[in-house]
C-alpha cells in the first residue's frame, strides 16, 4: 500500500507537508517545542510553571493537534490498508472520514472533562488530565512523522516490523497517559485507582473502537 486508491507521489508531498509543518513550529516557537520535549521526556509533569507557559502560547498548541489529527487519520487508513480492512472505499475519503472522527472523539472529549469538571466543581483536576492528553496527542503526533513514511512507501520488506514497533509505542504511550494522569489527578482529588481504571476504558479504550465502528458504518452507508 497506499495502493491504487492513491498514488505515491501525493501521499509522499502529503507526509512532507506534515513535516513542514512541525518544523515551523520548531523554528519560530522553539521555547514551545522545548518545553513540551522537557515535559515528556524529564517527567516533571508537576512543574505547574512549564505547564503554564505553554497554556499561554495557543498557536503551536493547536498546530501541533491539527499534526495529530492529520497523521492519525492517515496512518489509520495505513493500517486499515495493511490489514485490508474496508478495501473497497477510496483512500482519501477513508482519511478524511478518519480526521473528522479523531476531531469529534476529541472534541467531544474535551467538552465532556471541561463540563463535568465545571460541575463537580474539579475544574483544575480536569484542566490537568485535559492537558495531560493533548500532550501526549502532541508527541503521538510527531511519533507519527517516520513511522508515516515507512509505512506508506516502498519497500514493503520492513512494514510488519514498523507496524508491531508503532502499535508497542501507542501502547508505551496509553500506559505513559495512563500512570502520569493518574498521579497528577490524584494530587488534586481524591481518586481510587479501581475507578480510575473504569474511567480509562470508557474514555479511552472506547473511542478507539469507536473508530473502527464510525468508519465501518460510513463506508457501509456509502457503498
Amino acid at each position: 500500500f497506499p495502493s491504487h486508491d492513491t498514488g505515491d507521489e501525493q501521499l509522499f508531498y502529503l507526509l512532507l507537508f506534515f513535516v513542514a509543518l512541525f518544523a515551523l513550529v520548531r523554528q519560530f516557537f522553539p521555547r514551545y517545542t522545548d518545553t513540551l520535549f522537557t515535559l515528556f521526556f524529564r517527567a516533571t509533569m508537576r512543574q505547574q510553571q512549564l505547564r503554564e507557559q505553554m497554556l499561554q502560547t495557543p498557536v503551536p498548541s493547536f498546530l501541533l493537534n491539527l499534526l495529530f489529527i492529520f497523521t492519525g487519520g492517515i496512518y489509520t487508513v495505513l493500517l486499515a490498508r495493511y490489514y485490508k480492512v474496508l478495501p473497497n472505499i477510496d483512500f482519501w475519503w477513508l482519511w478524511l472520514y478518519s480526521v473528522i472522527v479523531l476531531l469529534g472523539i476529541y472534541l467531544g472529549k474535551f467538552v465532556v472533562l471541561k463540563t463535568v469538571g465545571w460541575i463537580l466543581r474539579m475544574n483544575r483536576a480536569s484542566d490537568v488530565y485535559i492537558f495531560v492528553v493533548f500532550l501526549v496527542n502532541k508527541m503521538a503526533g510527531i511519533f507519527l512523522l517516520p513511522i508515516l513514511f515507512l509505512l506508506a512507501l516502498p519497500p514493503d520488506q520492513w512494514k510488519p516490523v514498523v507496524v508491531t514497533l508503532s502499535l508497542f509505542g501507542f501502547a508505551i504511550l496509553l500506559l505513559y497517559r495512563f500512570f502520569v494522569s493518574y498521579r497528577l489527578v490524584r494530587s488534586e482529588i481524591k481518586l481510587n485507582l479501581f475507578h480510575f481504571f473504569i474511567y480509562l476504558c470508557a474514555f479511552e479504550i472506547a473511542p478507539l473502537l469507536l473508530i473502527y465502528k464510525a468508519l465501518l458504518t460510513i463506508v457501509i452507508r456509502t457503498n
